[in-house]
């Protein structure tokens, strides 16, 4: 039987246009499933449900991909985040196995990864309280990933999942605006270059089926700081 192809969640056009032009040579099933959700986690969760209750089993695994920001100081514009689980604002966190492999995978192709808890936020976090999810343990922020995962934990708890922001911003360098990006050429092309360690992943995922993504409801927030992938 043909492997089913990886689906690919992006907030934002560009997103999905770095992502598009990478060497998805050798992929499993084929060329990704490339779909833009829209910004927040409504939008992404909304996607997500309409595309795995529309194709039953079309898809081998699912990664949330993009833009996004770093919470921890220290960390470039340009780097990688992985997630190694994903909280929501309301405390759940979500548990998610890939973010270890995918780092190497990513590291291992000449990027810099780092492998931490992302947070889900409804707005875009700035100054304390960047700091304040800092010190709960998260390493990025973003506003799609927890509704993707949680969509996933309902419909499709055994899919293979892998979450990962390449930074655009930090606590140093922060966003003037939202939609602007300072550092964006560069995280575009950073971006576009994660695509043969995604490749490599889920050819791995393949390999190794199971149940990736694990939920504790209310979970309180991590107090040890995530450490960067080796």
């Amino acid at each position: 039987m043909k492997p089913a192809p990886l689906l690919v969640l992006c907030a934002l056009g560009p997103e999905v246009w770095a992502l598009r032009g990478g060497d998805w040579r050798g992929a499993a099933g084929g060329p990704p499933v490339l779909v833009r959700t829209g910004v927040g986690r409504r939008r992404a969760s909304h996607t997500v449900r309409r595309l795995l209750t529309a194709v039953p089993g079309g898809y081998g695994a699912v990664v949330v991909a993009g833009f996004g920001a770093a919470v921890a100081p220290g960390i470039t514009p340009g780097d990688v985040i992985v997630a190694d689980g994903v909280r929501d604002a309301e405390g759940n966190l979500f548990a998610v196995d890939s973010g270890p492999g995918l780092s190497r995978a990513l590291t291992s192709r000449g990027l810099t990864a780092h492998t931490g808890v992302h947070h889900t936020a409804d707005h875009v976090v700035r100054g304390l309280e960047r700091r304040a999810l800092h010190l709960q343990g998260a390493l990025a922020v973003d506003m799609e990933a927890a509704a993707v995962l949680a969509a996933l934990q309902e419909i499709r708890p055994a899919l293979p999942a892998a979450v990962l922001r390449v930074v655009v911003d930090t606590p140093e360098r922060e966003l003037l605006r939202p939609g602007t990006l300072p550092a964006g050429v560069r995280a575009w092309r950073t971006l576009r270059a994660t695509v043969p360690a995604l490749v490599d992943w889920h050819q791995q995922s393949r390999a190794r089926p199971g149940g990736p993504v694990s939920a504790t409801l209310n979970h309180p927030t991590p107090s040890t700081l995530p450490q960067e992938a080796s």
